[in-house]
C-alpha cells in the first residue's frame, strides 16, 4: 500500500533455452578418478613388457649414437657443444694432420722391430728408433702449428675471450691427433675445404 510498487519478476529459464557454457557432464567421482587411474605394478605379460622395453632402450640409445655421430648439437657431449667448438672441428677437419697418421706410423715400426730383433741387425734397429723420434718431433711441430693457426682464427671471429672460456686449443689438438674416420662428430667439411 505505502511501498514501492514490485517489479514484475522475470520468468523462470526454461529448459528449452540454452545454458551457459559447461563441461557438459557431471564431476566424476574421487573413486571413479581412481579407478580410471589404476594400472597394475607389475604387467600381465611381463616377457612382452620387458622385450618391448629394452627394444625402446635400444632405438634411444641408437638415435643419441647417430646424433652424436653426425653432429646434432642437443646429442653431443657438453665439451662438443656451442658455435665455437663447431668452427674449431672444421678448422681441424679441413687441413691434413700429422697427428692423425702417427698411431698406424708407431704400429709399422713396432712391426719392424719385433721383425729386426730375431737378426743381428742392430743398424735397423737404431734405425727403426730414429724414426720413430722423428715422427714425433714432426707430430709435435704439426701440433704446434695447429695451435697457433687455431688461436689465429678463433680470436678474429669469436673474440679473444672465447679462447679463455671454450679450451679450444686443447680441443683441437686432441682432434687432429685422431684418426680421421674415428673423430665423434665425423668431420663435416672435406680436407682442403676453406672454412670461413
Amino acid at each position: 500500500m505505502f511501498g514501492r510498487t514490485k517489479e514484475p519478476t522475470a520468468p523462470a529459464a526454461t529448459a528449452e533455452e540454452p545454458k551457459g557454457p559447461g563441461k557438459g557432464r557431471p564431476t566424476p567421482t574421487r573413486a571413479q578418478r581412481e579407478a580410471a587411474n589404476r594400472r597394475p605394478l607389475v604387467p600381465a605379460d611381463r616377457r612382452a613388457a620387458s622385450a618391448s622395453s629394452k627394444e625402446a632402450l635400444r632405438a634411444e640409445r641408437r638415435r643419441v649414437q647417430l646424433g652424436r655421430i653426425n653432429g646434432e648439437e642437443k646429442y653431443l657431449a657438453l665439451r662438443d657443444r656451442g658455435p665455437v667448438k663447431r668452427y674449431v672441428r672444421d678448422v681441424v677437419d679441413s687441413r691434413r694432420n700429422l697427428g692423425e697418421h702417427f698411431l698406424p706410423f708407431v704400429l709399422v715400426l713396432l712391426i719392424v722391430q719385433l721383425a729386426v730383433s730375431s737378426t743381428a741387425n742392430t743398424s735397423l734397429f737404431v734405425a727403426s728408433y730414429a724414426l720413430l723420434y722423428v715422427g714425433l718431433i714432426a707430430v709435435v711441430v704439426d701440433s704446434l702449428v695447429l695451435r697457433r693457426r687455431v688461436r689465429r682464427l678463433v680470436s678474429e671471429r669469436f673474440g679473444p675471450d672465447a679462447l679463455v672460456r671454450t679450451g679450444v686449443v686443447g680441443y683441437a689438438v686432441m682432434r687432429a691427433l685422431q684418426l680421421r674416420r674415428s673423430r665423434i662428430p665425423k668431420p663435416q667439411v672435406s680436407r682442403g675445404q676453406r672454412v670461413g
